[in-house]
C-alpha cells in the first residue's frame, strides 16, 4: 500500500530562482539539495536537485540540468498545475501577498468543492493553493460522487464519437 506523495520532481531553469519563489514567496523551506556529477549509467553531468518541505512531509523537487535540453513553456492549467493545500487565511494573505509583488495571481476561483488562486513560477508552471470548502470530504468521496460512473459515461461518449 502506498502511505503517502514522498516528493514530485520537476525541470527548472534556474535554481536560484526558483527557491527565491518556492521558499520566500510560497514560505516552503528548501530541505534538501543532490549536486549530480555522474548518471547511475556512468556519464558526467552536471545536475542540481532541490527540495522543498511541505508542512505534513511530503516535498516538491526540481532538477537544473543545463547540459540536458528542456523546453520550457508556459503551461495552461489544463496541461500541468501543482495544487497545494492551505487554510483559508493563508489564500487570502497569498493573494494580497502575489498581487502586491507583481506576480501573476488569478483567483479566487470557487470550485464547489475547493476555493483557489494561481500563480505562475519562474518555470512557467502554474502552482494553485487551494482551500477546502464545507462538504470538501463528501464531495471528494467516490461512495458519494459518482466519480466511476462519470468517468464510464465519459469514455462511452468518447468511443461512440469515434
Amino acid at each position: 500500500m502506498i502511505h503517502q506523495l514522498h516528493h514530485n520532481a520537476y525541470r527548472c531553469r534556474d535554481s536560484e530562482q526558483t527557491r527565491a519563489f518556492y521558499e520566500d514567496f510560497l514560505g516552503l523551506p528548501l530541505a534538501g539539495t543532490l549536486e549530480i556529477t555522474q548518471t547511475k549509467s556512468g556519464r558526467d553531468t552536471h545536475v542540481l536537485h532541490t527540495f522543498y518541505r511541505l508542512a505534513e512531509g511530503s516535498f516538491l523537487a526540481f532538477f537544473e540540468a543545463p547540459d540536458m535540453p528542456f523546453d520550457f513553456k508556459p503551461q495552461h492549467d489544463f496541461d500541468l498545475h501543482i495544487a497545494l493545500r492551505v487554510d483559508r487565511p493563508v489564500l487570502d494573505a497569498m493573494f494580497a501577498k502575489g498581487r502586491a509583488l507583481g506576480i501573476e495571481t488569478r483567483g479566487v476561483s470557487d470550485h464547489g468543492f475547493i476555493d483557489s488562486i494561481y500563480f505562475r513560477d519562474p518555470n512557467g508552471y502554474v502552482i494553485e493553493l487551494c482551500t477546502p470548502r464545507p462538504g470538501h470530504d463528501r464531495l471528494m468521496d467516490p461512495a458519494h460522487n459518482g466519480a466511476r460512473d462519470i468517468l464510464a459515461r465519459w469514455t462511452a461518449a468518447k468511443a461512440a464519437a469515434g
